[in-house]
């Protein structure tokens, strides 16, 4: 059935839409039609400056023609391959450029189809791990308060967001968390990385006393906490944590499906704060959001510890059907290709300073209780309404997008991640836009 141009409820009700406030949103529909480059157009006409990357995706821009042309061949020429005891070399080729990307002896690449099936493989490659080294009783996982590691059952368990988590029941048994690293008192208005709270990764230690090394699997965090609103970790604090893991025999997973690709000026965010964990877990930038795809790097180590078996046993008892599917390893290859000829992969190191500079200048503003950034992504937290939290925030999107800016919230806070391509007049836009509008709402 083909949606007429003018939606109306009920060819809007089908679809029930993920994190959405289906009823609202069905009420008064927001449409995407179109998209080029730093735009998207409604489904009346409007243009729509992209301040999100899609959702943290979209880096090199809209439409790539390059992209596009490199799926459509791959199509045409084989649609689909199974890599469950074959393979096409597409896959061998896209995971040989991608080793090439991260640092230290990460040099195996695991694929999957989204940042949630990256988190959910990285898990059972810990524990796997742990069991074929003879230490089957490292099946405990720690994650940390706030923390998003998408949607499967093992990323909600080990994340920290409380609605992602308390509807849906008891979850994984043995987890447990790390405090966040949020601290407005001692931090607001930290530009780049905050001074204060190094010492929260210690909270490590206390775990580790608590449950025994002997039984800890392995730590996963994200080097920036996207989804819970832009939090920066203190100076130091990764660092620290690979230490205690190291102490312990832990592995550490760097959950990069939003620091990956570029978006701190580094390929990764394991760059750019120069800690090499043993697990990276990645999708979104991977593709540039054209085709979905996940991707778990993984250190010669644990990949080798699997490889002791007879030849012909497999060796990991896990994968899914759509693991580097053709079209979306031409989309990614495409992808690579566009991030070395433009240098997008390095691009937010020269933006940044304009950057810090345009999202600072909300301070002052009304509501505004503080402003977070690295890279290019930036986090404006609002204070709350004190009989209905998250709603200045939301309101704040709804009249964004009427004046034609793409902004993300969560709860009162603004997170803000552009595709890498953006131009400084178009942050200016964006920062100028979401200005006029914080001073006209109440």
């Amino acid at each position: 059935m083909t949606i007429p141009t003018v939606p109306t409820p009920a060819t809007l009700d089908a679809f029930w839409m993920p994190f959405t406030a289906n009823r609202r949103f069905k009420a008064h529909p927001r449409l995407l039609a179109r998209a080029q480059g730093m735009h998207y157009w409604t489904d009346d006409g409007r243009q729509i400056l992209d301040g999100i990357a899609g959702l943290w995706c979209v880096n090199a821009g809209h439409a790539r023609p390059e992209i596009t042309e490199a799926v459509s061949r791959q199509l045409a020429t084989l649609d689909y391959a199974p890599t469950f005891q074959m393979g096409h070399p597409q896959a061998f080729e896209l995971a040989n450029r991608l080793v090439e990307l991260v640092p230290g002896d990460l040099d195996h690449v695991f694929f999957t189809n989204s940042g949630s099936e990256s988190v959910d493989t990285a898990l059972k490659i810990a524990i796997a791990y742990h069991r074929s080294r003879g230490e089957a009783a490292r099946t405990r996982l720690i994650g940390r308060e706030k923390g998003y590691h998408g949607v499967g059952f093992g990323g909600i368990s080990v994340g920290g967001i409380v609605n992602n988590r308390k509807f849906f029941g008891s979850l994984l048994p043995g987890v447990d968390h790390l405090s966040h690293t949020l601290d407005i008192e001692h931090n607001a208005y930290s530009r780049g990385q905050p001074e204060w709270g190094v010492h929260l990764a210690d909270e490590l230690e206390r775990l580790v006393a608590l449950h025994d090394a002997s039984t800890i699997a392995a730590v996963i965090v994200e080097p920036i906490a996207g989804s819970a609103g832009v939090i920066l970790p203190p100076k130091g604090y990764l660092q620290r944590l690979r230490s205690i893991c190291d102490r312990h025999g832990i592995l550490l997973i760097f959950d990069e499906v939003i620091t990956g690709f570029g978006r701190l000026g580094t390929p990764f965010g394991a760059h750019y704060f120069d800690v090499v964990p043993d697990m990276i877990t990645s999708a979104k930038g991977l593709t540039n959001g054209a085709v979905p795809m996940g991707a778990v790097f993984v250190r010669k180590s644990i990949y080798d510890a699997f490889m002791h078996a007879p030849e012909d046993a497999i060796e990991l008892f896990h994968g899914y059907t759509y693991s580097a599917h053709p079209a979306a390893c031409a989309a990614a290859l495409a992808t690579l290709e566009i991030y070395r000829r433009e240098g997008l992969l390095t691009r937010a190191a020269d933006l940044s300073r304009i950057w810090e500079d345009a999202v600072h200048s909300l301070r002052g503003l009304p509501h505004v209780i503080d402003v977070r950034n690295l890279g290019l992504v930036a986090g404006i937290e609002l204070q709350p309404r004190s009989s209905a939290p998250g709603t200045r925030a939301y309101d704040v999107f709804v009249a964004a997008f009427e004046k034609g800016v793409l902004i993300r919230t969560t709860g009162d806070i603004i997170a803000l991640s552009p595709p890498l391509i953006i131009e400084p007049v178009q942050i200016d836009q964006l920062v100028t836009t979401l200005a006029d509008i914080l001073r006209a709402t109440p």
